[in-house]
């Protein structure tokens, strides 16, 4: 699962790619005009960002040249209509990852994003482990000494980002930043609870629980759990 952004002035385009993606079990954000798309790229990590080339206020390539000046390596994917070799040229000189020209198919981009999210973190792998703890990207499922466990996608989704940096503890914000969409109403009690119920499904009695609390600092996956 990833954190999208999609910066896209066409509205129904927009929400079709919302849509795909969210089929995908992706969280994503939309956003129609260049200025308030650089604003949340100024406050907010992304895992991707998919941007279009023609926006009201501030244009895609502008955008593209500010974020990169910056230093952050999120994959972009360029949307749009321009069909020119230069204009792809440019794009991809600027600092995009790839370029889909429209009009394009649900699968084509998914498959785009997918082939972006392996280069980025290829080293992952579709399968994480940690103890006896074994989650699968591809197929959404959890399992704990080989026994399934059903988790609701937002359980799923703080489960495999701490997973995919174990040992690493991240403050509250850090984590809702993260894994929950900024246009939600997310708060540090969304985040707790989320918490209580991933230990409660996980945890085995006796032992500590998967998730530790470093006190005043926040909430990282334990990587001793065989002890």
């Amino acid at each position: 699962m990833a954190k999208v952004l999609i910066v896209e002035d066409d509205i129904q385009l927009s929400k079709l790619v919302r849509d795909w993606l969210k089929m995908e079990r992706h969280e994503v954000e939309v956003v129609n005009d260049g200025q308030e798309g650089l604003n949340r790229l100024k406050v907010y990590d992304y895992d991707l960002i998919v941007l279009d080339l023609e926006l009201p206020v501030i244009g895609g390539m502008e955008i593209l040249r500010e974020f990169r000046a910056t230093g952050k390596k999120t994959p972009v994917l360029i949307l749009t209509g321009r069909t020119n070799i230069d204009d792809k040229e440019l794009g991809l000189d600027s600092g995009a990852d790839d370029y889909l020209t429209k009009p394009f198919h649900a699968k084509e981009l998914t498959a785009r994003i997918r082939a972006l999210m392996r280069r980025v973190g290829g080293h992952i792998g579709s399968v994480l482990k940690s103890g006896d703890i074994e989650l699968d990207r591809t197929t959404f499922t959890v399992k704990r000494t080989g026994v399934d466990v059903k988790l609701v996608p937002k359980e799923f989704a703080l489960l495999e980002f701490l997973m995919k940096n174990p040992g690493t503890v991240f403050p509250a914000e850090a984590l809702l930043n993260r894994v929950w969409s900024n246009e939600s109403d997310a708060t540090v009690e969304a985040l707790t609870t989320c918490i209580k119920r991933l230990r409660k499904k996980l945890d085995v009695e006796g032992k500590d629980s998967i998730i530790r609390n470093v006190h005043g600092v926040g909430y990282g996956l334990r990587i001793d759990q065989n002890s």
